[in-house]
């Protein structure tokens, strides 16, 4: 990790004991020597530079630098951020964005300094962060996937180079690469963060947020880039609390049901990842929650999920303006997607509103349910080399299994790294059936708190 979270860099900065040009370049120092890892899509070392500088003269004259001052971010590459051309992974793109997105320009304003765009598949398909480009690596193994579609920023972060990722959940796409990589990462109810310019990031499946080493950092980036516009397609009500005062705070005595079986009895759960998630679910008992394993599958939200997922594709490749680049599997998904009558997107709709009653109806009584986050270690790579769309997602499987059904739903969904097996992390999975981002950061922090107290005793 980083040597500073971002919490610590933005109270250094905003106290006077650091400039943010040292941290600044510092960080692209760091991001220099993680070349090997293929990441960075654009280094934006000049810009960065230029922010910097002008956020050290706002200090110097007295002014409020905001809550991320100096802190260095990088973006996942289906972000506009003004000047550079935004690719969502391949060879789509056209001229330079002329504007930030919405969470881009409020990381600007909270004084967040953006260094990077970062890698990931193409419109961030699969959870392997592979494409025309190359392959990105894990820094735990560079022989191993760090997930996706996030893969980019969770690598950077992951490998101490910035302490702040920005990635996109369409079906796991935040939490897969936060388990991959021992982060951090939350997908926060539906319509919490905006997706302007755009109306919406897949549709209703998709939402932006961070990958961070810490949850305190999570909570803090939350606070600062929530809210949504009058682009965007969906708002979510107000939390019940600031992200950072629920995330300092003590969970009290929760309810949490466990489970380990994945839907479809084609996947197997990894028996490392099980007693990764059978050691966590006992930490937490002997914490004083009431923790009960649960009867049954973990919900199948496909046929929700399917209908929606290449619908999306086929939206994405209309926003760009040359699809004609894009890969091959991208086409054919597109294709499929672009031939769903809109009767049957109504009905996928119908289907995850009866999914969300029912998953809220059947862990009714808890507070809080623990999954694994992916049924399988960070798979070795390539995965997505020479494979068909058909291919492809058969690869994709055990790493979705778990995901998928906090985007069908619209419930908070975060992954936290729980252990580590041959090395590798191995992520855990919190979901709210019921309530906001609030009920799962202080249960998250609290857990953080009993695995680094463990590993120092």
């Amino acid at each position: 990790m980083t040597q500073a979270t971002a919490t610590q860099i933005a109270a250094d900065v905003r106290a006077g004991r650091v400039q943010a040009r040292a941290v600044v370049e510092a960080a692209l120092a760091r991001l220099d020597e993680a070349r090997h890892l293929d990441a960075a899509e654009h280094v934006l070392a000049d810009e960065a530079r230029s922010a910097a500088h002008a956020l050290d003269s706002r200090m110097a004259a007295g002014e409020d630098v905001g809550p991320l001052a100096g802190v260095p971010v990088v973006i996942k590459a289906e972000n506009d951020v003004a000047g550079v051309v935004t690719t969502f992974g391949g060879r789509c793109g056209g001229e330079p964005a002329v504007a930030d997105s919405a969470v881009v320009a409020r990381l600007r304003q909270a004084g967040a300094v953006v260094v990077a765009t970062t890698r990931m598949p193409e419109f961030g398909q699969y959870p392997f962060t592979e494409g025309s480009w190359g392959i990105t690596r894990n820094p735990h193994d560079p022989d191993r996937s760090p997930g996706g579609s996030s893969g980019g920023s969770a690598a950077l972060v992951a490998a101490g180079v910035v302490p702040v990722g920005i990635g996109g959940d369409g079906g796991g796409s935040i939490r897969i690469p936060a388990s991959c990589c021992g982060l951090v990462g939350l997908k926060p109810v539906r319509g919490r963060v905006s997706t302007a310019p755009h109306p919406d990031l897949w549709g209703p499946l998709g939402t932006i947020g961070p990958l961070t080493g810490t949850v305190a950092d999570c909570a803090l980036v939350y606070d600062a880039i929530s809210g949504t516009t009058d682009v965007d397609a969906f708002s979510a009500s107000a939390p019940a609390e600031p992200f950072a005062v629920a995330a300092a705070r003590e969970p009290g005595r929760l309810r949490i049901g466990w489970i380990a079986t994945p839907p479809w009895p084609t996947i197997r759960v990894d028996p490392r990842v099980r007693r990764v998630l059978g050691g966590t679910a006992r930490r937490l008992a002997e914490a004083g929650h009431d923790v009960r394993g649960l009867p049954g599958r973990w919900p199948d939200a496909q046929p929700a999920f399917v209908p929606s997922f290449f619908a999306a594709i086929a939206d994405e490749c209309s926003r760009v303006p040359h699809p004609e680049r894009a890969e091959a599997r991208t086409r054919s998904g597109a294709r499929v997607g672009a031939a769903i009558p809109d009767v049957v997107l109504r009905a996928a709709g119908r289907t995850a509103e009866r999914i969300r009653r029912g998953v809220e109806a059947r862990w009714a009584e808890y507070d809080v349910v623990l999954s694994p986050t992916i049924a399988c270690l960070p798979p070795p790579l390539p995965q997505l080399t020479g494979a068909g769309m058909g291919q492809a997602i058969l690869r994709a499987a055990p790493m979705v299994a778990f995901s998928t059904l906090a985007n069908v739903t619209g419930h908070a969904a975060m992954s936290l790294p729980a252990g580590t097996a041959g090395g590798l992390p191995v992520g855990v999975q919190l979901y709210a059936p019921g309530g906001d981002e609030t009920r799962l950061l202080p249960l998250a922090a609290q857990l953080e708190r009993l695995l680094r107290d463990a590993a120092q005793a």
